[in-house]
């Protein structure tokens, strides 16, 4: 494991094992802004199975993504990738 590895954690680490995460992020092969995504809906649906109501959870989710509105978090979450 090299800086950058302890730096940046695997963070789909129940999809894939640290090893080819970090193989596939050295060669520009993880694309960032769906790795988000995939993680605001991750939390999202956690916060949701501990009863916080969906307005309450995203909020939480703002804390960890301050750069994003409301109405952003809220599609990511519900419309999800349209590509």
């Amino acid at each position: 494991m090299d800086a950058s590895e302890s730096v940046f954690r695997n963070p789909i680490s129940e999809l894939i094992s640290d090893e080819i995460f970090y193989l596939l992020k050295d060669r520009n092969l993880i694309n960032e802004k769906n790795l988000r995504d995939y993680q605001i809906k991750k939390k999202f649906k956690a916060l949701r199975n501990t009863s916080i109501s969906s307005t309450e959870a995203i909020e939480v989710i703002r804390q960890d993504y301050p750069y994003l509105q409301f109405d952003s978090i809220r599609k990511i979450i519900y419309l999800g990738n349209k590509e």
